[in-house]
């Protein structure tokens, strides 16, 4: 359609499908008697991962962050006792701004009491049928670990940083500028998207699960290799929808892996963020066994329409620089 400023990016289509992938979600969680919930998008504290960063606005002269995922809240009411719960929440992240990417976005995350990461990965492709309304899907797994020993011949949770350098180099690899040449994690991050993405399916989604250790996050550990931590990633082809992690419960654990992360962003000259204390409290008053994940709506969305831009299934996708 002719376009003009004021009118939406997404067609009227989209729209509508948009309604009909959201209308069956709901019905999704309903059928297996799955809370909805609603939490807060603006909180006094923040997710310290080095990955993200996080938009600040200020109140009462006090920063507040826009939530990057509604996580840490639906833990607390998990661990108030909801049971399996779920939320379609707008989050937001100081990104790229491009093709795939959008700061502001819709994620769908939800929490099952009981499952690992195993069977959570069955609940997602159950999900993805319906949202695909039983179109045959293309869906495989495969471990980090075989997925770097495919692609590279090179086993990613017993190699050191040296090593992985050397492994790019004989894959004429370029070595990025600004790269931390002795950070494993930066390297392991580096060939992912240079080399191992790039090997899935272009037509099929990809679970790639048990991450190394050091890329836990919210994750436990896997209880028979410590090297691994029990967390999923779901892709189609090379671009990320999902991220997924049998659940950390232990509080002493979390405010260490915090602590550990808000180094790392010193080190690489981040801004130190404020860490989740309540969070934290709740993890202490007992956050039951469970497996949780946030999808990427949008990105969906264009799976589904069959588009190549973010801003075709969104209502006013342009209106950030450079749209």
């Amino acid at each position: 359609m002719n376009k003009t400023g004021w009118q939406p990016t997404a067609s009227i289509q989209a729209m509508k499908q948009r309604a009909r992938m959201l209308q069956s979600i709901r019905t999704f969680f309903a059928e297996r008697n799955i809370l909805e919930v609603e939490t807060p998008v603006l909180s006094p504290s923040a997710i310290t991962d080095p990955q993200l960063e996080s938009f600040s606005v200020r109140f009462n002269q006090q920063e507040f962050y826009l939530q990057t995922s509604p996580e840490f809240y639906m833990k607390r009411l998990l661990a108030a006792g909801s049971g399996d719960i779920y939320q379609i929440a707008k989050v937001f992240r100081d990104d790229e701004h491009g093709r795939n990417h959008n700061p502001e976005f819709s994620i769908l995350e939800w929490y099952r009491l009981g499952f690992d990461h195993h069977q959570l990965m069955d609940d997602v492709e159950q999900l993805l049928k319906i949202i695909f309304e039983n179109k045959q899907l293309n869906v495989q797994r495969l471990s980090y670990q075989q997925a770097f020993i495919n692609q590279l011949n090179i086993d990613p949770l017993s190699s050191d940083a040296i090593a992985l350098k050397q492994c790019a180099g004989k894959n004429n690899i370029e070595t990025p500028q600004g790269i931390d040449i002795n950070d494993k994690d930066m390297w392991l991050d580096w060939l992912m998207l240079e080399k191992i993405a790039p090997g899935f399916a272009k037509d099929g989604f990809t679970f790639l699960y048990d991450y190394p250790a050091s890329q836990a996050s919210l994750a436990r550990l896997d209880k028979n290799d410590s090297r691994k931590a029990n967390r999923f990633e779901l892709f189609y082809g090379e671009l990320e929808l999902a991220n997924g992690f049998y659940e950390l419960t232990d509080a002493r654990e979390q405010a260490k892996r915090f602590e550990n992360d808000n180094k790392i962003r010193l080190q690489r000259g981040q801004k130190l963020m404020p860490v989740d204390d309540l969070l934290i409290e709740a993890l202490q008053a007992g956050l039951p066994e469970c497996s949780g994940v946030a999808l990427g709506l949008d990105r969906i969305m264009m799976l589904v329409m069959g588009v190549k831009h973010i801003k075709e299934v969104t209502g006013f996708g342009d209106e950030f620089a450079g749209g």
